[in-house]
């Protein structure tokens, strides 16, 4: 006997409370129906229902055997699902939280429009941890090690935070040259959006005591104005390297004590527990391939304005 079969009809008996019901269900008469039945009480050993003339009703077994049971039949509509979805492609809608990111990070979201005309993304921008389930997203790329046994994740890629100056600034104040002098210099900080503690710096093995010095300047959730803020020489800044790549090739910024501040941070995909669907696996795929071409170190190299 198929025993995919065989729970099958189980189900379809408990579901519709009698053979004849369950026949009519599945284009079957009673009579084959309660025969494999039999033959499934039969193979396991123990008896699935009680059953009078004029009702039946689950054992003890049968109950147990009927949560197992519903498990399977719904990983195999999970499968079958799946696999219609793949033969249609990636489409749909696909909600997707991510950091406060760079023009680009924005770039390779716009080449993945391209590439999957099918999928219509729609993108939450905020530094905060949201909860994908709660909040109905499908997929996150989050910065750091998160952990929620929830989620699947797979990472992308790691990038370095830099300390930036611009020369304007460090023509009026003599540049630093270890990690202490940092406590006499404006510093532009960032601050957590959900709990607003400022984030430190990476300033060796003493970052805690060496942030907790720092001169506050400006106090931002967002890289954009501690950048803005700092190309036009209001003070030192720690952002992403990727935010400051560009302005650091061209000049308007240089770096600061790069090998005394060297730091990994870790960039992730997350995504719910059990079964992807193709527009999130098109999605995660993608970012894997086309994000740490945007998130690795540039190979230019600076030095500070000596004082």
């Amino acid at each position: 006997m198929d025993k995919i079969a065989g729970i099958s009809v189980f189900v379809q008996v408990v579901d519709s409370g009698s053979y004849v019901a369950a026949g009519r269900a599945m284009g079957q008469t009673a009579s084959s129906i309660g025969k494999t039945i039999v033959r499934l009480e039969e193979r396991l050993g123990v008896r699935l229902f009680h059953r009078n003339t004029r009702s039946i009703s689950l054992t003890t077994e049968g109950a147990r055997f009927l949560e197992r049971c519903r498990a399977i039949m719904n990983e195999i509509a999970a499968a079958e699902s799946d696999l219609a979805a793949a033969r249609e492609g990636p489409h749909g809608r696909l909600r997707v939280s991510v950091p406060m990111v760079s023009d680009a990070w924005n770039a390779v979201f716009v080449e993945f429009m391209t590439r999957f005309p099918e999928i219509e993304l729609e993108l939450s921008y905020s530094n905060r941890n949201v909860d994908l389930i709660e909040e109905g997203f499908e997929a996150a790329l989050r910065i750091g090690n998160l952990e929620d046994s929830r989620l699947r994740s797979r990472k992308i890629g790691s990038f370095r935070l830099v300390l930036v100056a611009a020369p304007s600034y460090l023509s009026r104040r003599p540049a630093p040259t270890r990690l202490d002098d940092l406590g006499d210099h404006l510093c532009l900080r960032t601050q957590n959006s959900s709990t607003g503690r400022l984030y430190p710096w990476p300033l060796g093995r003493e970052f805690i005591r060496r942030s907790e010095r720092l001169l506050k300047r400006l106090v931002a959730d967002h890289n954009a104005m501690l950048l803005s803020a700092c190309l036009q020489g209001q003070g030192i800044a720690c952002i992403p390297e990727f935010w400051a790549r560009r302005h650091v090739k061209s000049g308007e910024l240089v770096t600061i004590l790069e090998q005394e501040t060297d730091n990994r941070r870790t960039v992730s995909a997350l995504w719910p527990m059990g079964p992807s669907s193709p527009k999130t696996s098109a999605f995660v795929e993608f970012i894997a391939d086309e994000l740490p071409a945007i998130l690795l170190p540039s190979n230019c190299t600076t030095t500070t304005p000596a004082s």
